[in-house]
């Protein structure tokens, strides 16, 4: 699956069952539940849930909490939009899939 046919999923369909908890958490993010979203990766102490978990804080606004998330996470998906950021962690996520 590639990052469109993931955002299709989100348009059209029920979160595929087969998703780690991190793009879970992103499909559910799309579709506009963050408290859902951030409740896949609250507890999950792996980089590429941190790397969700600092998404949807700096989503949320809370910038400190983002920061902290970012540097346990080691990575720098940070990017100018939401949208952008969202599209960065999809990709690298589905592409660990493969």
């Amino acid at each position: 699956m590639d990052v469109e046919q993931f955002r299709a999923s989100v348009k059209h369909g029920a979160v595929p069952g087969d998703l780690a908890p991190p793009l879970a958490a992103l499909w559910w993010d799309a579709k506009g539940d963050w408290i859902r979203a951030h409740g896949l990766v609250d507890q999950l102490d792996t980089l590429d849930g941190m790397a969700v978990h600092a998404y949807l804080h700096r989503k949320e606004g809370d910038v400190g909490n983002a920061d902290y998330w970012y540097r346990r996470a080691g990575r720098r998906f940070q990017r100018a939009s939401f949208d952008a950021e969202w599209e960065a962690l999809a990709a690298a996520l589905l592409t660990e899939r493969e």
